[in-house]
Protein backbone atom coordinates (compact mmCIF):
# COMPACT_ATOMS: atom_id res chain seq x y z
CA UNK A 1 0.00 0.00 0.00
CA UNK A 2 1.64 3.43 -1.00
CA UNK A 3 2.75 5.77 1.85
CA UNK A 4 1.18 9.52 1.77
CA UNK A 5 4.37 10.92 3.11
CA UNK A 6 6.27 12.61 0.56
CA UNK A 7 9.97 11.74 0.46
CA UNK A 8 13.07 12.13 -1.49
CA UNK A 9 15.01 8.96 -2.15
CA UNK A 10 18.93 9.01 -0.99
CA UNK A 11 20.08 5.86 -1.62
CA UNK A 12 20.08 5.03 2.08
CA UNK A 13 16.65 5.85 2.83
CA UNK A 14 14.16 8.89 2.20
CA UNK A 15 14.43 12.09 3.18
CA UNK A 16 10.87 14.27 3.76
CA UNK A 17 10.45 16.91 1.56
CA UNK A 18 9.16 19.13 4.04
CA UNK A 19 12.83 19.09 5.76
CA UNK A 20 14.36 20.02 2.78
CA UNK A 21 11.69 22.84 1.89
CA UNK A 22 13.07 23.78 5.74
CA UNK A 23 15.97 23.85 5.35
CA UNK A 24 16.10 25.96 2.03
CA UNK A 25 13.48 28.41 3.75
CA UNK A 26 15.73 29.03 7.01
CA UNK A 27 18.88 29.61 4.32
CA UNK A 28 17.01 32.16 2.85
CA UNK A 29 15.90 33.50 6.23
CA UNK A 30 18.88 33.74 7.07
CA UNK A 31 20.44 35.65 4.01
CA UNK A 32 17.45 38.02 4.00
CA UNK A 33 18.51 38.74 7.94
CA UNK A 34 21.90 39.45 6.95
CA UNK A 35 21.49 41.82 4.05
CA UNK A 36 18.77 43.67 6.49
CA UNK A 37 21.64 43.63 8.79
CA UNK A 38 24.17 45.22 6.22
CA UNK A 39 21.34 47.76 5.08
CA UNK A 40 20.78 48.99 8.29
CA UNK A 41 24.43 49.12 9.24
CA UNK A 42 24.43 51.40 5.71
CA UNK A 43 22.26 53.42 6.68
CA UNK A 44 22.98 54.56 9.77
CA UNK A 45 26.54 55.06 8.73
CA UNK A 46 25.15 57.25 6.12
CA UNK A 47 22.94 59.18 8.36
CA UNK A 48 26.21 59.67 10.83
CA UNK A 49 28.19 60.58 7.99
CA UNK A 50 25.85 63.49 6.80
CA UNK A 51 24.80 64.68 10.73
CA UNK A 52 28.77 65.22 10.67
CA UNK A 53 28.93 67.28 7.02
CA UNK A 54 26.03 69.49 8.44
CA UNK A 55 27.70 70.16 11.72
CA UNK A 56 30.93 71.06 10.08
CA UNK A 57 28.81 73.43 7.06
CA UNK A 58 27.16 74.69 10.17
CA UNK A 59 30.35 74.96 11.90
CA UNK A 60 31.92 76.69 8.97
CA UNK A 61 29.26 79.17 8.28
CA UNK A 62 29.25 80.52 11.64
CA UNK A 63 33.15 80.88 11.79
CA UNK A 64 32.47 82.94 8.74
CA UNK A 65 29.78 84.84 10.31
CA UNK A 66 32.26 85.41 13.89
CA UNK A 67 35.17 86.97 11.50
CA UNK A 68 32.57 88.98 9.26
CA UNK A 69 31.37 90.68 12.70
CA UNK A 70 34.94 91.20 13.88
CA UNK A 71 35.64 93.02 10.59
CA UNK A 72 33.00 95.05 9.89
CA UNK A 73 34.14 98.46 10.15
CA UNK A 74 37.09 97.65 7.84
CA UNK A 75 34.50 95.15 5.54
CA UNK A 76 32.60 98.57 4.87
CA UNK A 77 35.20 100.52 4.17
CA UNK A 78 36.78 98.24 1.53
CA UNK A 79 39.65 98.70 2.98
CA UNK A 80 39.97 94.58 3.18
CA UNK A 81 38.13 91.59 1.69
CA UNK A 82 36.84 88.69 2.96
CA UNK A 83 36.40 85.34 0.69
CA UNK A 84 36.15 81.67 2.17
CA UNK A 85 37.60 82.72 5.80
CA UNK A 86 40.58 85.04 4.10
CA UNK A 87 41.35 88.69 4.48
CA UNK A 88 42.86 90.13 1.83
CA UNK A 89 44.96 93.23 1.60
CA UNK A 90 46.01 95.07 -1.63
CA UNK A 91 49.93 94.96 -1.87
CA UNK A 92 49.81 98.67 -2.90
CA UNK A 93 48.28 99.36 0.60
CA UNK A 94 50.63 98.08 2.85
CA UNK A 95 53.79 98.57 0.77
CA UNK A 96 55.48 100.43 -2.29
CA UNK A 97 56.59 98.23 -5.54
CA UNK A 98 59.48 95.92 -4.63
CA UNK A 99 59.51 96.95 -0.94
CA UNK A 100 58.95 95.42 2.07
CA UNK A 101 58.47 99.05 4.20
CA UNK A 102 55.16 99.34 5.63
CA UNK A 103 53.37 102.97 4.13
CA UNK A 104 51.44 104.82 6.30
CA UNK A 105 48.29 103.51 5.55
CA UNK A 106 49.09 99.93 5.71
CA UNK A 107 50.33 100.46 8.83
CA UNK A 108 47.43 102.62 10.18
CA UNK A 109 45.15 99.61 8.68
CA UNK A 110 46.73 96.81 10.70
CA UNK A 111 46.62 98.53 13.92
CA UNK A 112 42.61 98.86 13.47
CA UNK A 113 43.08 95.22 12.51
CA UNK A 114 44.63 93.89 15.99
CA UNK A 115 42.45 94.35 18.19
CA UNK A 116 39.50 92.62 16.27
CA UNK A 117 41.45 89.32 15.26
CA UNK A 118 43.02 89.46 18.48
CA UNK A 119 39.34 88.90 19.69
CA UNK A 120 38.31 86.69 17.37
CA UNK A 121 41.54 84.46 18.01
CA UNK A 122 41.05 84.49 21.47
CA UNK A 123 37.88 83.04 21.02
CA UNK A 124 37.79 80.80 18.48
CA UNK A 125 41.03 79.48 20.11
CA UNK A 126 42.80 79.79 16.52
CA UNK A 127 45.78 81.23 14.98
CA UNK A 128 46.43 83.61 12.18
CA UNK A 129 48.62 82.55 9.12
CA UNK A 130 50.20 85.79 7.46
CA UNK A 131 51.12 84.91 3.35
CA UNK A 132 52.47 87.06 1.27
CA UNK A 133 51.99 87.18 -2.55
CA UNK A 134 53.41 88.66 -5.78
CA UNK A 135 53.08 88.79 -9.37
CA UNK A 136 55.29 86.85 -11.98
CA UNK A 137 57.72 89.32 -12.79
CA UNK A 138 61.22 87.92 -12.15
CA UNK A 139 63.08 90.30 -9.51
CA UNK A 140 65.38 92.83 -11.54
CA UNK A 141 68.98 93.80 -10.39
CA UNK A 142 69.25 97.72 -10.68
CA UNK A 143 70.54 100.99 -9.01
CA UNK A 144 67.48 101.09 -7.01
CA UNK A 145 68.31 99.49 -3.59
CA UNK A 146 65.18 98.52 -2.91
CA UNK A 147 64.91 96.55 -6.47
CA UNK A 148 68.06 95.00 -5.45
CA UNK A 149 67.37 94.22 -2.25
CA UNK A 150 65.45 90.86 -3.00
CA UNK A 151 66.86 87.38 -4.97
CA UNK A 152 63.55 86.46 -6.15
CA UNK A 153 59.60 86.92 -5.61
CA UNK A 154 59.92 84.37 -3.16
CA UNK A 155 62.35 86.47 -0.87
CA UNK A 156 60.15 89.58 -1.46
CA UNK A 157 56.72 87.89 -0.32
CA UNK A 158 57.91 86.14 2.65
CA UNK A 159 60.28 89.67 3.81
CA UNK A 160 56.37 91.43 3.71
CA UNK A 161 54.54 88.24 5.26
CA UNK A 162 57.33 88.64 8.09
CA UNK A 163 56.73 92.23 8.28
CA UNK A 164 53.18 92.47 8.61
CA UNK A 165 53.42 89.46 11.08
CA UNK A 166 55.25 91.81 13.13
CA UNK A 167 53.33 94.79 12.75
CA UNK A 168 50.41 92.84 14.06
CA UNK A 169 52.69 91.33 17.29
CA UNK A 170 53.88 95.26 18.03
CA UNK A 171 50.07 95.74 17.14
CA UNK A 172 48.96 93.75 19.95
CA UNK A 173 47.96 90.50 18.48
CA UNK A 174 49.75 87.59 21.00
CA UNK A 175 53.41 86.57 18.95
CA UNK A 176 51.80 82.75 19.83
CA UNK A 177 48.76 83.42 17.59
CA UNK A 178 50.40 84.35 14.39
CA UNK A 179 52.78 83.37 11.70
CA UNK A 180 54.32 84.37 8.53
CA UNK A 181 54.57 81.77 5.36
CA UNK A 182 55.00 82.88 1.72
CA UNK A 183 54.01 81.94 -1.53
CA UNK A 184 55.92 83.95 -4.24
CA UNK A 185 54.03 84.27 -7.68
CA UNK A 186 52.27 80.86 -6.67
CA UNK A 187 48.39 80.95 -6.34
CA UNK A 188 47.57 84.04 -8.42
CA UNK A 189 44.05 85.31 -8.15
CA UNK A 190 44.57 86.40 -11.55
CA UNK A 191 45.84 86.78 -14.99
CA UNK A 192 49.26 88.34 -14.78
CA UNK A 193 49.37 89.70 -18.25
CA UNK A 194 48.16 92.98 -17.68
CA UNK A 195 48.90 95.78 -15.34
CA UNK A 196 45.41 95.34 -12.97
CA UNK A 197 45.89 91.18 -12.99
CA UNK A 198 49.46 91.77 -11.49
CA UNK A 199 48.35 94.86 -8.94
CA UNK A 200 45.42 91.72 -7.73
CA UNK A 201 48.56 89.48 -7.49
CA UNK A 202 50.64 91.14 -5.33
CA UNK A 203 48.66 91.29 -1.83
CA UNK A 204 49.00 89.48 1.82
CA UNK A 205 46.29 87.44 2.90
CA UNK A 206 45.42 86.53 6.41
CA UNK A 207 44.09 83.55 7.25
CA UNK A 208 42.34 81.69 10.57
CA UNK A 209 42.59 78.75 11.11
CA UNK A 210 42.99 75.96 13.77
CA UNK A 211 45.62 75.31 15.85
CA UNK A 212 47.79 72.37 15.22
CA UNK A 213 46.93 69.43 17.59
CA UNK A 214 50.27 68.69 19.95
CA UNK A 215 51.34 65.05 20.16
CA UNK A 216 52.45 63.07 22.79
CA UNK A 217 55.87 64.40 24.07
CA UNK A 218 55.55 67.89 21.67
Amino acid sequence: MPSDDLSLDSGEGSVPVWAVFGDLMAGALGAFVLILVAALGMQMELTERLKTEQHARQEQTQRLQTLEQALAAPLAAGRVTLTDGRIGISGSVLFAFNSDELQPEGQQLLQSLATPLTNYLRERGEILMVSGFTDDRRMRQSRDASAGKFADNWELSAQRALTVTRALIEAGVPAGHVFAAAFGSEQAVASNADAAGRARNRRVEMAPMARPKRGPGS
